[in-house]
């Protein structure tokens, strides 16, 4: 399974890690990703932020 929020199908972004002498690596942000249950009964996997924004609006339990 993707690391990708059901909802709004955000997912990983890539970044630069930089060490002391400025030597950068390309790493990977995963997105932080929670299991949520909808009104319906439906489980899903979204954003931690998808999620507070649903709960403000009572779309998820």
């Amino acid at each position: 399974m993707s690391r990708t929020c059901e909802i709004t199908g955000r997912g990983p972004k890539s970044s630069v890690s930089r060490s002391h002498s400025k030597v950068q690596t390309k790493r990977r942000n995963k997105i932080n990703l929670q299991p949520a249950t909808t009104v319906d009964g439906k489980k899903i996997k979204i954003a931690a932020r998808t999620l507070k924004t649903l709960k403000k609006k009572g779309l998820v339990k």
